[in-house]
């Protein structure tokens, strides 16, 4: 799966969906994690929903993608394209957030994220 988080500084999630600058992208499977890149997304267009197209278009290798904050619009339409958004504490490790993520896949994964993770699978 291909995990999108919204951070200022590649450590922690500490970034608002819209606002966010930049995402790390990770390639996280039950045993493995591998950073993969950097996603600028600061060339914002003017007006909100083209902003939100843009932002959606830039994490669109993404499976999931994590935030401390996501409107319901926004909600609405990074599903709508296939990315699932997680809401988080301000300030989460993503090398928490990822471990937490890798355990639920080996313990008792929840149905979204089995369903994900399977369609990953066949993408790959």
């Amino acid at each position: 799966m291909h995990i999108a988080f919204a951070s200022s500084n590649g450590e922690a999630i500490d970034q608002h969906f819209g606002w966010s600058k930049s995402f790390y992208l990770y390639r996280v499977g039950k045993e493995s994690a591998e950073f993969l890149k950097v996603i600028d997304s600061s060339q914002e267009p003017e007006g909100e929903k083209e902003k939100l197209e843009y932002k959606i278009g830039t994490i669109k290798e993404a499976n999931i993608m994590y935030c401390t904050q996501i409107g319901p619009t926004a909600s609405k339409m990074i599903q709508s394209s296939g990315v699932h958004p997680v809401r988080v504490a301000e300030g989460e490790k993503i090398s928490e957030a990822i471990s937490k993520l890798q355990e639920m896949l080996k313990d008792a994964p929840a149905p979204w994220l089995l369903r994900i993770f399977h369609k990953a699978q066949l993408n790959n």
